[in-house]
C-alpha cells in the first residue's frame, strides 16, 4: 500500500466513495434517522483523485442514489474556492460546527455504499439542494491531468448536463 501523509488514511475496511461515471436518480428525501440519504450532508472516507488508495474522512452532499442504489454524493471543503468554476458555495450550516463557509465540489461526482458513511450532519434546505444540482451542469471540464499523464475526466460535464436536463 503507499505511504500516507499527516492527512491521508489507507481504505477503511468497510470502504468509501469513490469516483462515479453511471446514470444518478435525484431525489430530495432526507430525514435524520441514521441512515444518510438524498438532501443531507454526511462523513464518509472519500478516496483522492491521485490515488485512490489514500484519502480522508471528509463531509459530503447525497445528492441522489446511483443503479445499484448507492449513495451518490459532491464532497464539500471549509476552504475558499472562490473564483474557482469547479466548486460552489452553499453558506454556512450545522454541518459546520465553527460556521465556516461550505462549498461543493461539483465536477467529481463520487458514490459510496450506505453503510460506508459514518455519520449523519444535517439537512441541506431544498433550495440548497436544488443550487447544488443545477450547479453541476456548469462547471467546467477539469483541464488538469492526472499524474500518470492521463487527462482528467472530459465527458463527465456533458453527461452532467444530459442528466440535469432530464430532471427539469
Amino acid at each position: 500500500m503507499s505511504s500516507h501523509g499527516p492527512s491521508s488514511d489507507p481504505v477503511p475496511a468497510r470502504g468509501g466513495a469513490y469516483d462515479y461515471e453511471g446514470p444518478i436518480r435525484f431525489e430530495y428525501s432526507p430525514e435524520l434517522d441514521r441512515d444518510a440519504d438524498p438532501g443531507e450532508i454526511v462523513w464518509a472516507w472519500v478516496a483522492y483523485e491521485e490515488d485512490d488508495a489514500v484519502g480522508k474522512d471528509r463531509p459530503v452532499a447525497v445528492i441522489g442514489r446511483a443503479h445499484d442504489d448507492r449513495l451518490v454524493v459532491l464532497m464539500l471543503s471549509s476552504k475558499d474556492h472562490a473564483g474557482d468554476q469547479r466548486w460552489i458555495s452553499i453558506g454556512t450550516g450545522p454541518w459546520d460546527r465553527q460556521g465556516r463557509e461550505s462549498w461543493v465540489r461539483r465536477d467529481r461526482v463520487l458514490a459510496v455504499h450506505a453503510q460506508s458513511v459514518r455519520r449523519e450532519g444535517a439537512v441541506i434546505a431544498k433550495a440548497t439542494y436544488d443550487t447544488i444540482v443545477t450547479g453541476m451542469g456548469g462547471a467546467a471540464p477539469a483541464a488538469a491531468t492526472r499524474p500518470s499523464g492521463q487527462p482528467a475526466r472530459t465527458r463527465l460535464m456533458a453527461r452532467l448536463r444530459t442528466l440535469t436536463r432530464r430532471r427539469k
